[in-house]
């Protein structure tokens, strides 16, 4: 998934306000192409798999609290320099520091209820998408 691929979740806070459709639409007009998509629930334990190189952290309890709270919506995306781009396109954890028209900015809360996830590598990028979708489900 180097460099061309990254992955994304929409949040159980952003899936509750029925942000799904104009995050998809923020994705598509920045030029991604969606390759993959899924609408699922994780439970505490699938929570707590996929943030566990967290684990060590005092918000870790929190964070697998609140990511199995609701359905997500997790996706793997397409584009040359795709996360980089995307990290750009969903602006900082804290909406409230993030650039104007970011993701964040226009739908997340709070650091907490931050709208959306986005790989911070192409390495997690590749193991997120892994974690998500099978090689039938994928490119």
């Amino acid at each position: 998934m180097a460099g061309k691929y990254t992955f994304t979740m929409i949040k159980p806070d952003a899936v509750a306000n029925n942000y799904i459709g104009p995050i998809l639409a923020k994705i598509n007009e920045a030029g991604f192409r969606i390759v993959a998509l899924k609408y699922t629930q994780l439970t505490k334990e699938s929570a707590g798999k996929f943030y566990e190189v967290h684990k060590e952290r005092g918000f870790y309890g929190e964070l697998v609290d609140f990511m199995s709270s609701g359905p997500i919506v997790a996706a793997i995306l397409e584009k040359d320099n795709a996360m980089e781009d995307f990290r750009k396109l969903i602006g900082a954890t804290d909406p409230a520091k993030a650039e104007a028209g970011t993701i964040r900015n226009l739908f997340a809360k709070s650091i907490e209820a931050n709208a959306v996830h986005g790989s911070d590598s192409d390495e997690n990028a590749a193991i997120e998408g892994n974690f998500f979708f099978s090689q039938l489900e994928r490119p």
